[in-house]
């Protein structure tokens, strides 16, 4: 039985289903436009794959226009709709309801613009984070946010999500790298807020924006920073005998000023299924491993890791590994980027998203194993230690009710834990569904009231996404 539940389809809205999909087809041709089951099914849940609900219809339009055309129309219609980038959310934020209609971005996929001069590209919401870096990359430029879904995932939904990456801990998440979008309110008005300006004048809007979820309106374009290529980049390996002393190793490296480019975490089970998977050489004879990259001139990368071997040794690094080619460095971070596919080939799983201060990485990870095996399950850590930002890996049989309540009756653990710790219920995932009733652990019933009038600003009739976030009961206070 699910645990998470979802609004009371609208009736009335169904039983319109024919007549809404006619006037949708009115606006959009025929390859735009989804509406036979067996084609929606593709679009009925996201990468929480635990939970799908059929839409009543899927528009794919191609530009801002049709984007603004489909928005007034359903906003004239009092028909939800339920925005989608390319469908990564692990938090289940792409998941649709049976009363609305999907508004995928994926055909909206230029990059319109680069301007090395101002260090900057335009570009649809639907181009793939990847595809950015790839395009300017033989010029010596990168877009820095870096998800593991970076291959598929769109800048759409990286600005829903505020997400990040490995290389977040230098760079930066998502709101640090754009610079400005367009967007379409849900009665269709199309606004730009930011541009090419660094700090432009008025209200952070953008701010607001970048982390909304879809709940203040569909972006159609970003204006994106781009970045110079370091002159070298080398990752090594930081092999340790326990979980608790990489933590401590983590924390030692922030608190004494430095700042690697990246420092990745995995445990031992994370460890084992991503060499199995990459062959990335990877030590097996550890409990716990970290992948710390430095970049810069060949002096300063020498200089900077020397640093943190001194304090790797504090901590009794059993392992120190570091990549001399190329094609090392690759496989290293093949094997961390692969980490969550590499899992479903092991078990399914539920990732969680909670962000702690990095003095209490030792206790939480510690405690996270406890609170798993207490379920009788399993769980693997790779995550963004720099930052704080958890991803554990809960292991479980998706076919087996009782697992699944259990993973998500860990998992709701282990964020409360991490608010309790002084951290966050999202680092990069975002709410969703999945942490949607955990709000109030976090925040007050003000703060709750505070944020959905903010919401109301945009969204009144709660037609955008309206299943996410926010507890289901008590959104009268908007």
């Amino acid at each position: 039985m699910s645990s998470i539940a979802f609004p009371t389809p609208d009736p009335a809205i169904l039983a319109r289903r024919d007549e809404i999909i006619a006037g949708l087809a009115t606006l959009l041709p025929p390859e735009c436009l989804v509406t036979s089951e067996d084609e929606r099914r593709a679009f009925e849940t996201d990468a929480l794959t635990a939970y799908r609900r059929l839409p009543l219809a899927v528009a794919l339009p191609r530009n801002t226009a049709e984007v603004a055309a489909v928005m007034a129309f359903c906003h004239r219609e009092g028909v939800k709709i339920v925005p989608r980038g390319a469908g990564t959310s692990l938090a289940g934020g792409a998941i649709p309801q049976e009363d609305a209609v999907v508004i995928g971005v994926s055909k909206l996929n230029r990059i319109l613009s680069v301007d090395y001069a101002n260090r900057t590209a335009r570009v649809e919401a639907g181009v793939t984070n990847l595809s950015i870096s790839d395009a300017v990359m033989p010029d010596g430029f990168f877009y820095a946010p870096d998800p593991s879904s970076q291959l598929a995932c769109t800048i759409a939904g990286n600005i829903g999500m505020n997400s990040g990456g490995a290389h977040c801990l230098k760079y930066g998440v998502t709101i640090n790298n754009i610079l400005g979008v367009k967007m379409v309110l849900i009665d269709g008005t199309v606004v730009e807020i930011g541009g090419q300006a660094l700090d432009p004048a008025g209200l952070d809007l953008l701010g607001l924006i970048v982390g909304s979820e879809g709940q203040l309106g569909i972006v159609t374009e970003a204006t994106v920073r781009l970045l110079r290529l370091a002159e070298g980049a080398r990752p090594v390996l930081f092999g340790f005998d326990s979980s608790e002393a990489a933590g401590e190793c983590v924390a030692a490296i922030i608190g004494a000023g430095i700042v690697p480019v990246a420092m990745e975490f995995m445990d031992k089970p994370a460890i084992e299924i991503c060499e199995a998977f990459a062959k990335a050489g990877y030590p097996l004879d550890v409990e716990a491993m970290l992948i710390v990259e430095v970049e810069g001139s060949e002096d300063e990368m020498e200089a900077q890791l020397a640093r943190i071997c001194d304090i790797a040794r504090r901590y009794g690094v059993k392992v120190v590994k570091e990549s001399r080619s190329a094609t090392e460095t690759a496989l290293i971070w093949k094997g961390r980027k692969s980490a969550f596919g590499a899992t479903g080939r092991v078990a399914d799983y539920i990732c969680m998203d909670g962000t702690v201060p990095t003095s209490q990485l030792p206790y939480v990870l510690k405690r996270t194993g406890e609170i798993v095996a207490s379920y009788g399950l399993r769980v693997a850590n790779v995550f963004h230690a720099g930052d704080g930002n958890m991803h554990p890996l809960i292991l479980y049989n998706v076919n087996d009710p009782a697992e699944q309540a259990k993973a998500e009756a860990a998992g709701n653990d282990i964020l409360r834990l991490c608010v309790d710790a002084g951290g966050c219920l999202t680092g990069e995932h975002g709410v969703g569904i999945e942490k949607r009733d955990l709000m109030r652990h976090q925040f007050s019933e003000v703060d709750l009231a505070q944020q959905m009038r903010v919401r109301a600003v945009f969204d009144g009739r709660w037609l955008l996404n309206p299943a996410k976030v926010f507890p289901l009961d008590g959104r009268i206070a908007a």
